[in-house]
C-alpha cells in the first residue's frame, strides 16, 4: 500500500543529461568546423581558438574567485563560448583581440548577469559584436581559405594582423549585385568551406554534420535550425535582388555563405537565450530569418545573422511569455483577458 502512495518533490521526470554532458556534445559537433579551419586556413586558426578558449574560462575562473562565487568553469560552458568567438574571427586577427572578446563576453554579458542560464543574449554573439564595432577593420579583412595564409604567418606574428591579400566573400558579391561571384567563388566551394569568410563559418557541410550530430543527442531541437534557414530561404527564393544568376543559385549562396549556418545551428540554439516551446521556437527562428534578410538587404554591412539573433534574444521572454501553455487547473490568458473586458 505504502507504494502505492509514494510522494516525492518535484521534478518529477528526471535526465541524466548534465550542463557538462550537454556542453562536451556541443564541443564534439563543433570539432569537425575546427578541423576545416585549421586545413582551409592554417595552424594559426587554432591558435585564434585556443587563446579565445583559455580567455574565456580564465575570465571565468578569475570573476568567481574575485567574487568568492562557486567555480563554474568545470561545466564547459567557458569553452563552448571560446570556441564559437574563435570562430567568428577572421584568421587575420592579432591573437590579442580574442582576449578582448572573451573578456566582453564572460564577464559583461555571462557573469554580471548571474553566470549561465541568466544571460540574455548569447556571450559568443555579443562578443563578435563588440569587437566588429570596436574593431571593424580587423574584423573585416578575409583571406581565401583556398589558398590560406602565408607560411610564415602559421605561427607568427603572433601579437599583430598577418600581411595578406583580403578577399571578397561571396556575401559581398551578393551585396553589390555581381553575377561573377558565379566564377570567382563557385557554389561548391561556398558549401565545403574553401571560400573567404570567418574561421567556423565557411565551409556548410561541416556545420551542417555538427548540427546532426546534435539533433540526434537531442541536445537541440530541429524547430529554430529549420526555421531560420527555411525562412531565409523561401524569401530570397521570392525575392532575389540580383540578376544574372538564378533564384536557385541566389538563394543557395546566402543559406551556406556568411554565419548563416553557424548561427542557425549553434547559436540561435542556445538554450538560455532561446524560447522553450516548440511553438515559441519556430516564432523565434522565423525572427531571426525575417531580420537577416532584412538586413543583408537593406543594411550597409552584408552579414546580418549576428544582430539577427540577438535582436531576437531581448525577444525571447515576450515569445515564452505568448507561447508557454497555461499549468493544468489554472486560468488561461484568455479567459483574463475576457474576464477584464466584462469587468
Amino acid at each position: 500500500m505504502s507504494d502505492l502512495y509514494y510522494v516525492s518533490s518535484s521534478p518529477h521526470i528526471k535526465s541524466s543529461k548534465t550542463v557538462q554532458s550537454v556542453m562536451r556534445d556541443v564541443i564534439i559537433a563543433l570539432t569537425p568546423a575546427l578541423l576545416g579551419a585549421v586545413l582551409f586556413f592554417s595552424f594559426r586558426a587554432l591558435v585564434i581558438v585556443a587563446v579565445s578558449v583559455l580567455s574565456c574560462v580564465l575570465f571565468e575562473f578569475l570573476y568567481n574567485l574575485i567574487f568568492k562565487k562557486t567555480q563554474t568553469v568545470n561545466d564547459l560552458s567557458a569553452v563552448v563560448t571560446g570556441i564559437l568567438l574563435g570562430f567568428n574571427m577572421p584568421v587575420t586577427v592579432p591573437v590579442y583581440l580574442p582576449v578582448i572578446g572573451a573578456a566582453f563576453a564572460i564577464i559583461v554579458v555571462k557573469m554580471l548577469y548571474g553566470g549561465l542560464g541568466k544571460n540574455i543574449a548569447n556571450p559568443a554573439l555579443c562578443g563578435r559584436i563588440f569587437l566588429f564595432l570596436s574593431f571593424s577593420s580587423y574584423m573585416t579583412t578575409w583571406v581565401n581559405a583556398s589558398t590560406g595564409v602565408n607560411k610564415a604567418a602559421n605561427f607568427l606574428p603572433l601579437f599583430a594582423n598577418t600581411d595578406v591579400v583580403s578577399s571578397a566573400t561571396p556575401l559581398v558579391y551578393l551585396k553589390n549585385a555581381d553575377p561573377s561571384v558565379l566564377t570567382d567563388v563557385p557554389l561548391s566551394s561556398a558549401f565545403i568551406g574553401t571560400i573567404g569568410g570567418c574561421l567556423g563559418e565557411t565551409s556548410a557541410i561541416l556545420l551542417i554534420i555538427g548540427g546532426l550530430y546534435l539533433l540526434y543527442k537531442k541536445v537541440i531541437t530541429w524547430h529554430i535550425p529549420a526555421a531560420y534557414l527555411g525562412t531565409v530561404a523561401v524569401i530570397t527564393f521570392l525575392f532575389p535582388h540580383m540578376e544574372g544568376i538564378s533564384r536557385l543559385q541566389f538563394t543557395a549562396y546566402n543559406l551556406f555563405s556568411g554565419g548563416l549556418m553557424l548561427g542557425a545551428i549553434f547559436m540561435a540554439t542556445d538554450y538560455a537565450t532561446s524560447p522553450v516551446t516548440p511553438k515559441g521556437r519556430i516564432i523565434f527562428g522565423v525572427g531571426c530569418g525575417l531580420l537577416t534578410v532584412f538586413i543583408r538587404y537593406f543594411g550597409g554591412y552584408p552579414e546580418g545573422v549576428s544582430f539577427a539573433i540577438l535582436l531576437m534574444n531581448f525577444l525571447t521572454w515576450f515569445i515564452d511569455k505568448h507561447t508557454i501553455p497555461t499549468k493544468f487547473g489554472g486560468e488561461s490568458k484568455y479567459a483574463k483577458i475576457f474576464k477584464k473586458t466584462n469587468e
